[in-house]
């Protein structure tokens, strides 16, 4: 005869008396069995998950069946929500052992359920006897992950266009506000993007629809811009790597006009302009003077551009672990050049006069919207949110993984990146305004002494001749104490030399490397030495992000076609020669017009409306306090509720504002590019053609239609906006269980947290 404790009826008790507990033996025989089959199931999904070894580590297994043969994540999904009901259910029981019986209702494991679960199992059971169980690779640690990201996020061309900004748009009043988006927009919106790949282990091309089948194209359109910014982003490597190799010339070629065939006089043509900018349009780009102007791709560009695919390509086709650990050297190293070139600067003439730059605000742009758009877009671009890496990348984390404090110190980084930077390039441009100074003033000196001497000037305009250290001030000084008409004669003579308005003269965007910063350094002794540490920086940054770019295109294929994670070496290379091909349209002569109406104009709006529509599914469809409520269980520890508040009030709203004045401001505005005219060895101002503004409308909508594709496809198909409240609990229950390998001594974990929430979940009584 069995015994219990007081007061805590038997189970055999239970079965004995059906009149006091109608329903104990029905429900508590359906439990013992689901037990036993989830119990089952799970044994034979963790012996076949270590029995797996990842396709990174071990490629294709011989014999495998194809990609249809493949248990997907949806499968094994379902699998994990019936074992987390089970574990739910025997907290119920738990409950009902240490209660009162009769006031204790267990949950209704009914016959469907029931069924449902043995349906599950007996499908995932019929797949496992053929098959092997995908098992999602994972980072190796946590700092190749960060720094993964961070190689991503920090690019070369967003640290130029930051400054740009800064010189032209109010200066420290600038910075303040970029501060305050990047913590109370940037962050947000990047947590949004970690937990959602990290959470549902899929790639950005994927998540979305399952969050909510009407923002299945928001995956889809970053995947487009993400593949049009990949086939044009590696042309720079090609040109950093074309100056590499000039650059064991002495002297440099940009730094000296070549001399003319058959003679020793200089190419007039350089004569005209700077030996730098001669170079770059000339002698780099073979440029065209119009962007309507055709030729086939420059030869001397095209070898270092199919190098600099062959490097991407033979990092990514290694696999995720691989290029972890290839950024343990790609990502520091930047850094350690960056603080040896601030010292450097530091150093030089002109830096004081660059860093009073530094200190400049204009309360006025505090109050411009147009300032507050600049600098929320350049938060979306210096996080890189929207093109799909970083979900992408973060899929591949465990689900345990505190996102949140990522997302912070990937923000830290790159304001720690920017605030490094910033006084090295303004010290450079303080160097490079002041000599360009210095020479204009030498010069008019001479050509003002050499008029008087044929006649065509006044003797009171005699210059001094003693320009001391400093010529720009002696001769500004000098030409300020003048007559206002014998100031006038002189300067309808000979130009300005404002140190001033040579300092605004920064030339946005790449540009910078190439004509700026080696003109500055040519002015120093040791100038090819800098010049290619500086080219060795720069690479190593656009190699990083080039990277990450790729692995925005591959994972997501790879998860979408079963096929090319059994091939992922030969997809690698089959897709960078695809970009390879595809990039040689931007080295043919109006090449760079193209990429700078692409880059500089067509990126932006389609960035926008990504985190606009990723924002609002996981606000509207899935509910922003169920995702922190999902993020709270899996991390272990309560998020701040403030997440949910700027999901819902301060992000919609400035994304929306950016939106509205981009547009605008693209319809406004005529587009522009800077191009070379060769009858005059200048640089011109031309506006883009129909044609071409024609041909990036067309560009955006092809690549923003796959979103209203998708609602238009719900709308007809009635399909709610909302998942289903089941559908929801079925992701947040499998969210609790990796899908890679359940541990040993995890399930003791599980049971207390279902346990507690059941506890939660009882009434009182």
């Amino acid at each position: 005869m069995s015994s219990a404790p007081e007061g805590k009826p038997s189970l055999g008790e239970a079965g004995a008396a059906p009149e006091s507990l109608p329903e104990m033996k029905t429900e508590a025989q359906a439990l013992e069995f689901l037990m036993t089959k989830s119990s089952s199931t799970e044994t034979k999904l963790s012996d076949g998950l270590l029995g797996t070894q990842a396709w990174e580590d071990k490629g294709p297994v011989p014999g495998a069946l194809p990609a249809a043969a493949y248990v997907s994540e949806a499968q094994a999904t379902a699998t994990r929500a019936a074992m987390a009901q089970a574990w739910e259910t025997q907290a119920f029981v738990a409950k009902a052992r240490t209660g009162n019986p009769k006031q204790t209702a267990l949950p209704a494991v009914t016959s469907s359920m029931l069924k449902q679960t043995l349906s599950d199992e007996k499908f995932q059971m019929t797949e496992n006897k053929e098959s092997k169980i995908f098992t999602r690779p994972l980072w190796a640690g946590k700092v190749e992950y960060i720094l993964s990201q961070l190689g991503y996020s920090v690019r070369p061309s967003n640290i130029w266009h930051f400054i740009y900004i800064w010189i032209h748009y109010g200066g420290c009043s600038f910075f303040v506000i970029y501060i305050l988006l990047l913590f109370l927009v940037g962050v947000p919106l990047l947590f949004l993007e970690l937990a959602a790949g990290q959470r549902m282990r899929l790639s950005n091309m994927s998540l979305w629809k399952i969050i909510s089948p009407w923002a299945g194209g928001v995956g889809y359109t970053s995947f487009t811009v993400c593949f049009f910014t990949s086939m044009y982003f590696n042309v720079v490597n090609a040109w950093i790597l074309f100056y590499l190799s000039q650059s064991f010339q002495f002297p440099a070629p940009w730094e000296k006009c070549p001399l003319v065939r058959n003679s020793s006089d200089f190419d007039p043509d350089c004569a005209r302009t700077t030996p730098s900018m001669y170079f770059w349009y000339k002698e780099t780009l073979k440029a065209s003077d119009r962007i309507e102007d055709g030729g086939p791709p420059a030869f001397s560009l095209t070898l270092p551009f199919f190098i600099s695919w062959c490097v991407v390509g033979a990092f990514v086709s290694n696999g995720l672990k691989f290029v972890g650990k290839v950024m343990y050297v790609l990502v520091p190293l930047p850094y350690f050049f960056i603080v040896c070139f601030l010292f450097w600067s530091l150093l030089q003439d002109g830096a004081t006069y660059g860093l009073q730059h530094l200190v400049v605000a204009k309360i006025s742009s505090m109050y411009n919207i147009q300032v507050w758009s600049r600098a929320g877009c350049q938060v979306l671009f210096d996080l890189g949110l929207g093109f799909g890496p970083v979900a992408s990348l973060s899929s591949h984390m465990d689900q345990s993984n505190n996102c949140l404090t990522d997302a912070f110190v990937m923000a830290v980084v790159n304001l720690f990146t920017l605030v490094i930077t910033i006084p090295f390039i303004f010290s450079l441009l303080g160097l490079w305004a002041t000599v360009i100074t210095h020479r204009c003033s030498e010069k008019n000196v001479e050509m003002l002494i050499q008029l008087i001497a044929l006649g065509e000037l006044p003797a009171e305009v005699q210059p001094p001749k003693n320009l001391l250290d400093n010529p720009s001030s002696v001769y500004n000084a000098w030409l300020d104490d003048l007559p206002q008409h014998i100031r006038d004669l002189v300067l309808s003579r000979v130009p300005e030399c404002d140190i001033k308005k040579q300092f605004l003269k920064y030339k946005e965007g790449y540009r910078f490397i190439f004509l700026n910063f080696i003109e500055a350094t040519s002015f120093l002794p040791g100038s090819i030495f800098w010049s290619m540490l500086f080219f060795v920086t720069v690479l190593i940054l656009g190699l990083s992000t080039i990277i990450g770019f790729m692995q925005g295109l591959l994972i997501p294929l790879q998860d979408t076609f079963s096929s090319f994670r059994r091939h992922r070496k030969l997809f690698s290379v089959f897709v960078s020669m695809l970009l390879f091909l595809c990039g040689l349209f931007f080295l043919r002569p109006p090449g760079v017009y193209f990429f700078s109406l692409l880059h500089e104009h067509w990126t932006v709006l389609p960035i926008i409306i990504i985190v606009m529509f990723e924002n609002i599914t996981i606000v509207w469809a899935y509910g922003s306090r169920r995702f922190l409520e999902d993020l709270t269980i899996l991390l272990g520890h309560p998020i701040s509720p403030i997440y949910g508040w700027l999901w819902c009030s301060l992000c919609p709203v400035m994304l929306l504002v950016m939106l509205v004045v981009t547009v605008v401001r693209l319809a406004m505005k005529n587009l522009t590019y800077v191009a070379w005219d060769s009858s005059s060895s200048k640089e011109v101002i031309r506006r883009y053609p129909s044609w071409a503004l024609v041909s990036m409308i067309i560009l955006w909508l092809a690549a923003i239609s796959p979103i209203p594709a998708y609602f238009v496809y719900c709308l007809i198909n009635k399909i709610p906006f909302r998942s289903k409240m089941e559908d929801k609990q079925a992701v947040t229950s499998s969210s609790l269980f990796p899908s890679n390998r359940i541990m040993p001594g995890q399930e003791v974990q599980k049971a207390e947290i279902l346990q507690d929430k059941a506890k939660a979940d009882q009434p009182a009584v």
